[in-house]
């Protein structure tokens, strides 16, 4: 069974998270900068399975200027 709500946030923090915070930005910055809360970062990077809303993936896209099924193609790779 696909696990896809752990394929998204491992995406979005591999891809995304990790690049920021390397950069020396916070968690808080990207929350920010992405129109999300911070408790939703901290639930996509969790070593827990995270059901992320639609509406939260949705704005992160947004703030990056990506649709979401350009986002679902870069996940399929």
């Amino acid at each position: 069974m696909v696990r896809i709500n752990k394929i998204i946030c491992e995406y979005i923090t591999k891809e995304w998270l990790t690049p920021w915070l390397d950069s020396n930005k916070s968690q808080r910055s990207f929350a920010d900068h992405h129109n999300i809360e911070e408790s939703t970062v901290r639930k996509i990077k969790s070593s827990k399975e995270y059901r992320i809303p639609v509406e939260s993936l949705y704005k992160i896209c947004d703030s990056r200027n990506i649709s979401l099924s350009d986002f679902f193609k870069l996940i399929e790779k």
